[in-house]
């Protein structure tokens, strides 16, 4: 154990995001009454100087990195500069900052979807930068892989305790549903949700429905987060996730069974497919004495209740 308490002053980048209000909800309940977090109307994190003042002035003993720019396909391959620059301004901030300012404890957050696009399965934490990534995820992936490597720097010249949590695909309270922005799960949720409420004969979905993906609900990613932090980690990198994936189109069929769409899938194999199979390999934090707790049918069902109150047309 570390020497992190209930009274630790622990700064949450990002707290209103899915993964930030995760962690946020997490350590109110167990009782760390010392949480810090900033909108980002208040701080933009690519603002050094900003950002610089903030966490001079704060001082926490731990900055958790949920800040970022993320989303599907389609807004990675429409908006290459800023997936790129913004991540690295706001992770260089943060990272550069909490070894500026001797901070004791960091976690950073990449993602499944920086390893390899064609990588032995299951993924490794040795396997990142040992191929080509998906093109149109690169310049999310480039940024993210430029943080990974700034904390195995600190880790290595400095001997910093500072850590990179890979998440596989999450899920849950908070997930954008934006057709356009939002991620493989919710944004089936919503196409299936809309096509019930109008009463809609099929619903179109992105490829092939054959690449196969791993998902984790954001609240068991949290668990895992306060899991490590609480610990001395050896390892600089760790994935996270539930270590079984399934197809898009069993993901499909689950989310129309779920929602009661009785109409017909079209599989659109105009658009693209992305990485054939991301599973993570899941060895090292189950090591740790962590597993996930929330099966994959529970938590899209608690996802589409979520649904209810949202205003899709």
């Amino acid at each position: 154990m570390t020497n992190i308490s209930k009274a630790s002053k622990i700064y949450i980048a990002g707290h209103n995001g899915m993964v930030g209000s995760a962690l946020w909800r997490l350590f109110t309940a167990r009782g760390y009454f010392n949480l810090i977090g900033k909108d980002s109307n208040d701080l933009d994190l690519r603002d050094s100087n900003a950002t610089e003042l903030f966490i001079s002035k704060e001082k926490p003993d731990v900055i958790i990195n949920a800040a970022a720019k993320v989303g599907g396909i389609l807004a990675n391959d429409q908006y290459p500069y800023e997936f790129l620059m913004d991540n690295m301004l706001i992770q260089n901030n943060l990272i550069g900052l909490a070894h500026k300012y001797d901070i004791d404890k960091l976690i950073f957050f990449g993602s499944s979807c920086i390893y390899p696009k064609l990588a032995a399965q299951p993924l490794k934490e040795e396997y990142l930068l040992k191929g080509p990534l998906e093109e149109t995820n690169q310049w999310f992936a480039i940024a993210k892989i430029s943080g990974v490597k700034l904390v195995e720097a600190l880790r290595k010249q400095f001997g910093r305790d500072y850590v990179v949590i890979m998440p596989t695909n999450l899920y849950g309270p908070g997930d954008n549903y934006d057709l356009e922005k939002s991620h493989v799960l919710p944004a089936m949720m919503r196409k299936f949700v809309t096509a019930k409420r109008n009463n809609l004969s099929s619903v179109e979905l992105w490829g092939t429905g054959n690449p196969r993906r791993e998902f984790l609900h954001v609240d068991d990613l949290a668990e895992a987060c306060f899991h490590i932090l609480l610990k001395k980690n050896e390892h600089s990198i760790i994935n996270v996730g539930t270590g079984v994936d399934i197809s898009i189109k069993e993901l499909a069929e689950m989310i129309k069974k779920v929602t009661g769409f009785k109409g017909k899938l079209i599989w659109n194999t105009n658009k693209p497919d992305g990485t054939p199979r991301k599973l993570m390999e899941v060895s090292k934090i189950k090591n740790k004495g962590w597993k996930p707790k929330i099966d994959l049918l529970e938590g899209i069902t608690s996802v589409y209740k979520m649904t209810s109150g949202l205003n899709w047309n």
